[in-house]
Parts: structure tokens; sequence; C-alpha cells
């Protein structure tokens, strides 16, 4: 059986050597450590373990994607395949309608659409230029992110892409310490739908709005396509992968770090400030409206698939 400490040895080997602001990593360690030596997590199950020591690697390294989860299933010290773990998120991506839940025509011909989970650009393409193509012909555009847990880097550049006019708009670029370089995000010069320009967008957002949600909704407020309306987001930057770390505690280390064209903060991922307060209420749908089934909010399974998914 794994010890607390051999768990928590193990999730800093993996964030030592992959985290995306090494400077972070030594504090992250003196404190984990200091708990152990003060027996703060002495006598605790493997589920609350993983829930004290995440509280902890906020603490060192304000984070929310960097924690230490737990599972009821026992999983392999080897990591999944990619293929594996693509093709499970696939049909996760597939039975929730690539994150589209509603697009729908409100009073005064105003645009809604409820977006879920930002899904890759080669799977969600066609779901994505579907709801584009109906929202084509309206006069504004609300969409709202509230309920948005994160999604695809590459999934955030599709969405961006249909705002802005076909030269090419700098979004974002992303660090991987593993290989030390940069892969920039740039608007794409051909879509499926029509573009959706010199009309106002709104954005809605709340608590629960994180990740690649997050990015989207920074993306249109820096660049001054969208005005943000609600509450501050959660705080999730960086793009994921999963470690194992013991058979029952996968340990998520979020080894890529965005840029974008205005600054954040070093090293601790920016929320989206809403520049409005939150709306009493979404406004009922006009004639034509198209709807997903409920989901789960995450897709099953351990995988690395640089999806920017809460679990």
């Amino acid at each position: 059986m794994t010890t607390h400490q051999q768990t928590i040895e193990a999730a800093l080997a993996r964030i030592t050597t992959g985290y995306v602001f090494p400077e972070r990593t030594a504090a992250i360690a003196t404190l984990l450590r200091r708990q152990l030596a003060d027996g703060a997590y002495q006598g605790l199950g493997e589920r609350e373990l993983c829930e004290r020591v995440s509280d902890d690697l906020q603490k060192a390294c304000p984070d929310k994607h960097l924690r230490l989860l737990y599972s009821e299933e026992p999983q392999p010290m080897d990591e999944e395949p990619e293929e594996v773990a693509r093709a499970r998120f696939a049909q996760y991506a597939r039975e929730s309608n690539y994150g589209v839940r509603r697009v729908e025509q409100l009073d005064g011909n105003i645009g809604y659409l409820d977006l879920r989970m930002i899904a890759p650009a080669d799977l969600g393409g066609a779901a994505t230029a579907a709801a584009m193509q109906l929202l084509a012909t309206t006069d504004a555009l609300v969409i709202d992110l509230r309920q948005c847990r994160g999604g695809s880097p590459e999934g955030v550049q599709l969405w961006c892409s249909y705002f802005f006019a076909g030269d090419a708009v700098h979004l974002n670029d992303i660090y991987e310490r593993s290989t030390d370089s940069v892969r920039q995000y740039w608007t794409l010069g051909h879509l499926a739908a029509p573009r959706y320009l010199d009309r106002p967008v709104a954005v809605l957002t709340s608590d629960v709005t994180f990740s690649g949600g997050e990015e989207l909704a920074y993306n249109l407020k820096v660049l001054e396509r969208a005005t943000l309306v609600g509450r501050t987001t959660r705080g999730g930057a960086h793009p994921t992968a999963r470690f194992p770390v013991a058979p029952t505690s996968p340990s998520p280390s979020p080894p890529p770090a965005p840029s974008t064209p205005s600054p954040a903060p070093t090293g601790k991922p920016p929320a989206s400030n809403p520049t409005s307060p939150p709306p009493p209420r979404t406004p009922s749908p006009r004639p034509w409206s198209t709807s997903a089934p409920d989901r789960p909010d995450t897709p099953p399974g351990r995988s690395d698939l640089r999806h920017r998914s809460e679990e």
C-alpha cells in the first residue's frame, strides 16, 4: 500500500520536473513537506488526503488546475496511450454535443449561445459552424459561459475566429516547458460559417466559468470584441496534463502556460473580470431554438489531451 509520504513525493517529483513555473516548485515542496513533518496529513483517508494536498498546493501556487485527484477505481501507473484517451474524450464530446447546449433567438433578434465546453476544433468544428450559421442573421449576440468549465486551446481559437475579420489576429501563446517551445494561436482564415462582425457581443461569466471558457472570455474582452457581464471567473488559465502518482490518486500538473497580448500576473492564472454586474435572468427564447441534452460536466477516465477541463 502506498503511504501518504510516497504519494506526496511522487507528486512533487512530477511537479518539479514538469510545472511551467519552476520558480514556484521550491515553495510547493517546502509547504507539503512541512505539512508532512507536522502531521497535517496523518490519519487522513486517500480522498481526504487529495483534498488537503490540493488546498495546500493552491496556497503555495494559486493555480486551480494544480491538484491531487482521487480515483475510486485503481489506476494503471503507466500513462494511457494517447489514441485510447482521445477516443474516450471524442465520445464524451460527441455526447455533449461538442459543448453547444442551446442556440436561440431572443426578443429583439438577439442571438443566444449557451456553451458548456470548448471542444477541440477537429471534433467540434461542424457543431460550431452550425451554431454560428443559426446566429448569422441576429443583430446582437449573448454568449453564455456561466457553466463552461473548459476545453481545447484549438477550440478557443476556432470560436474566436468567428468574431474577427479575415486578417490574422494574435490570440495567445502557449509555452511548453518540457520542449522549451512556444506555440502561437492566431485567428483562422477559413471558416465553415459566416463570421459574426460589426455587431455587439456580450459574454456572460460566473464563478463556475473555468479554464478554456476563461480564455475565450478573456480573448474577446482584451481584443475589444465583447463586453463581459457577470462574476469574476475561477482562475485556471493553464492547459493541463494528468500524471499517475499512486494507484488511486492521479496528479495533474499543468505543464504549458499561456500568455496573451494583454499582460497578466506572472505565475497566477488570470481570472476574467467582468465590466458589468450579472443580469437578473436569461431572456426567454423566440421562435427557433436548438438544445442538447444535459451531460456530465467532465469527461470520464484519465487522459492527457491538452484539453482545458475541470475535474
